[in-house]
């Protein structure tokens, strides 16, 4: 999840400090950015906010070494008339306490939150365990309570991230609609250029990322984000990214759509928002990378 202010898994912080062309003098913006445990989430979101840094040059880093960055607001680095200051953490969206002690800090906060089909996320999530802890159960096993009965197990962190309506339901407590932005993780991929021209338009920026900002890294299988103007190697994913999905039983993956579909249903509704992630039911049958 990103946050920005006027703003999908590591636990580093760290907060940059973009020049809004465009932000109203008389309000300071703050985005967050929320975003999933998994790989190719931590790749969207880097992707995301790489390309917020195209927006201007005046761009302010600053790490927290602290494990909670909204303990204070005075852990974010200092934010000028016409900057947008964004942050990021990977667990705020699913971390109950989140929504109220984010609203505590900065009510007008944009939240912009990366999604994707919550079945290839969690296969993306036990694809970076498994390279950390090999000697763990296949996905297969941890997946149900009893496969044989077809329980689902979804207090398995893998599985229930993905059940995006139960934690939207959450945020919509304090924050409305009109300040969250959700991303499409399979379109950011496809169509970059695209998904960043509604981000710029969210957070009130020209649209000053396109097309020419990008190109498809076929190794990788992900676009790579270059300043078109600037003759340095494009940024890419690095070498422990892009890792190749294991094989998963196809009567699993089938269960697992199934198992998710109410909960899409209900999280198109909710967003006003439909990520057709039901199109990619054959997706088992498929060879997928992170």
């Amino acid at each position: 999840m990103v946050t920005a202010n006027n703003p999908i898994a590591s636990t580093s912080h760290h907060a940059d400090s973009y020049t809004s062309p465009d932000a109203d003098s008389s309000t300071i913006e703050t985005a967050k950015c929320i975003r999933q445990k998994g790989e190719s989430e931590e790749y969207v979101t880097e992707l995301l906010t790489e390309t917020l840094r195209l927006c201007e040059d005046n761009v302010e880093e600053e790490p927290f070494d602290v494990p909670d960055p909204l303990s204070s607001r005075d852990l974010m680095p200092s934010t000028l008339e016409g900057q947008i200051t964004m942050e990021k953490t990977p667990s705020y969206f699913v971390t109950n306490h989140a929504p109220k002690r984010i609203h505590t800090m900065a009510r007008d906060i944009k939240l912009i939150i990366v999604v994707r089909n919550p079945v290839t996320r969690a296969i993306s999530d036990y694809t970076q365990t498994l390279s950390k802890k090999p000697e763990i159960n296949t996905f297969e096993v941890l997946a149900f309570k009893n496969r044989t009965l077809g329980l689902i197990d979804a207090s398995w962190s893998a599985l229930r991230i993905g059940i995006y309506a139960l934690h939207l339901e959450s945020w919509m407590q304090y924050f409305p609609l009109s300040q969250m932005h959700f991303v499409s993780g399979e379109r950011l991929i496809v169509d970059p250029a695209g998904e960043m021209g509604k981000v710029q338009d969210f957070l009130g920026l020209k649209r000053i990322v396109t097309d020419k900002h990008f190109y498809f890294n076929k190794t990788k299988g992900f676009p790579c984000l270059k300043k078109p103007e600037d003759s340095s190697t494009p940024r890419c994913l690095g070498k422990s990214k892009g890792r190749t999905h294991p094989k998963i039983d196809p009567d699993v993956i089938r269960r697992l759509h199934k198992f998710y579909k109410p909960f899409n249903m209900m999280f198109y509704q909710m967003t006003g928002q439909n990520f057709e992630w039901e199109l990619e039911e054959d997706s088992g049958s498929r060879s997928s990378q992170d």
